[in-house]
């Protein structure tokens, strides 16, 4: 399986990007999927995930409430909707398909991932 990740860029704080990670190569809704983040120098960080289905979605208490994880099965698409932006949340964000049902929060948990986009946000 081949994810591109996409969407990133400059915002302001408190405003909105949309990522997107499109899958190739394989039976996307066969796969967990999940966003990492990673900033310089720090470990990579679980920032939201979607069970194959869709139907269920967890995230990182630190952007509960402004982050949404949403799948498209139909187009092999996992989206990552960030709202409320904060200069915080400045890192390359990853996303990551997981073959083992049941939810990870862990990058280890994952099997594939893509080559990452890069948010910057401004204060």
């Amino acid at each position: 399986v081949q994810l591109q990740a996409f969407g990133g860029g400059l915002v302001q704080a408190g405003g909105s990007l949309r990522l997107s990670c499109a899958a190739s190569g394989g039976t996307f809704s066969s796969y967990d999927m999940g966003w990492f983040r990673q900033t310089l120098g720090k470990e990579r960080e679980f920032v939201a995930a979607s069970t194959r289905s869709g139907n269920s979605r967890y995230s990182t208490d630190s952007v509960k409430g402004r982050f949404t994880i949403t799948r498209d099965n139909a187009k092999n698409t996992v989206y990552l909707q960030m709202n409320s932006l904060k200069p915080e949340d400045t890192a390359v964000y990853y996303c990551a398909g997981r073959r083992r049902i049941g939810y990870s929060s862990v990058y280890t948990g994952y099997d594939y991932w893509g080559q990452g986009t890069e948010v910057t946000v401004s204060s």
